[in-house]
């Protein structure tokens, strides 16, 4: 199988709508709600914890440029462990995959079609990411970036014309109820999305050979403005609805409810919902890729993406399964999500960093 590259560019874009794919649509409001004003606060701790697993990351990378993270991690650790590493990530891949999707599923039957079944988003969902993971990885960037421009104006426009409703005095005071909200706010959203920065260990080895010295820097650029662009809607929720913007799951969308500029420009939050649609569409699609590849390397398949249809069932059987409401669901992104992925995620790449630096000095 050839070899497909990106540049160090598109490797950024890819890296940013994956970051911000669903937690702009998830992130806002169960995060005030935790946090209350100090939302803000716990972005920047989680945020930190974010760019420690991508210096990591590209730590490795310097080291091994031509391998993505299951062969350098045989290559350090030895083919047992690394199997071992594997399959603990690959059950929180699968998870994340249908959380993804699922959260669209519960965005779209509770904002939009209230009786329309679940089930009909969420297939539909997996298919089209199931198709455009077995396209590969150059059209999935070439494609991701014209969507993103779409995505990010609509977002853009209407947090501009939202102006008009923001109340700064909102934001005071920032801790009412002391630090422990912040933490808790900080705790959730390590797990989600900053956390999942380990995904890219799978493919920054795309990146062509040129471009490599430069990957880095659109690396940090682009979790940066996903740092920039969360805390900015946490922000503006915060000054429109105050106190009540924790009370709403969907609080962006809420926010499009409310634009009105001339009378021209009113109800756009159609626009908005298509924005964070796609959004989550590239995210499922960019982890199910990546579990592909996860599988193919684990188990020496030559071509792991001819099993993006048949990990796309599976995904779509299992959140059919696991889904127990709305209550339920939020729980287990809110509390299990953050332990699971530092189990699965930071502590095995914590330990291949330390055995590289380790071996590096001997």
């Amino acid at each position: 199988m050839n070899k497909e590259w990106i540049s160090h560019v598109q490797a950024g874009v890819l890296f940013f709508v994956f970051m911000t794919g669903s937690s702009i649509i998830n992130i806002p409001g169960p995060l005030i709600a935790k946090a209350g004003n100090g939302a803000w606060i716990s972005l920047l701790l989680s945020g930190a914890w974010g760019f420690g697993v991508l210096a990591m990351l590209l730590y490795l990378f310097r080291r091994f440029p031509d391998l993505c993270y299951v062969d350098y991690s045989r290559k350090l650790i030895g083919k047992l462990l690394t199997l071992l590493f594997g399959l603990m990530a690959l059950t929180f891949l699968f998870q994340m995959l249908s959380a993804i999707v699922m959260d669209v599923g519960l965005f779209m039957v509770t904002s939009m079609l209230r009786e329309t079944p679940v089930y009909a988003f969420t297939s539909l969902i997996l298919l089209t990411s199931a198709l455009t993971a077995r396209a590969g990885i150059e059209v999935i960037a070439r494609m991701f970036m014209i969507i993103m421009l779409f995505s990010v104006f609509f977002i853009s426009i209407t947090l501009i014309l939202a102006i008009p409703d923001y109340h700064p005095e909102f934001l005071q005071p920032v801790v009412p109820k002391g630090w422990n909200p912040v933490l808790h706010g900080a705790y959730f959203t390590f797990g989600f999305p900053y956390a999942e920065v380990f995904v890219f260990g799978m493919l920054m080895h795309h990146v062509a050979k040129g471009d490599r010295k430069k990957l880095p820097a659109s690396m940090l650029i682009s979790l940066g403005l996903n740092l920039i662009t969360l805390m900015v809607s946490a922000l503006c929720s915060i000054m429109i609805f105050g106190p009540y913007a924790g009370d709403l799951p969907y609080v962006l969308f809420s926010v499009a409810r409310l634009v009105e500029f001339q009378e021209i420009i009113q109800r756009i939050e159609s626009i908005i919902g298509m924005s964070l649609i796609l959004g989550s569409y590239m995210k499922a699609t960019i982890t199910l890729y990546v579990i592909c590849l996860f599988i193919g390397r684990l188990f020496g398949m030559e071509d792991g993406t001819a099993l993006a249809l048949p990990v796309a069932f599976f995904c779509f059987l299992m959140g059919l399964v696991t889904f127990d409401g709305p209550a339920a669901w939020g729980m287990i992104v809110t509390a299990v999500h953050p332990l699971w992925a530092f189990t699965v995620f930071f502590l095995p790449l914590l330990t291949l960093t330390a055995v590289a630096a380790i071996r590096r000095k001997v």
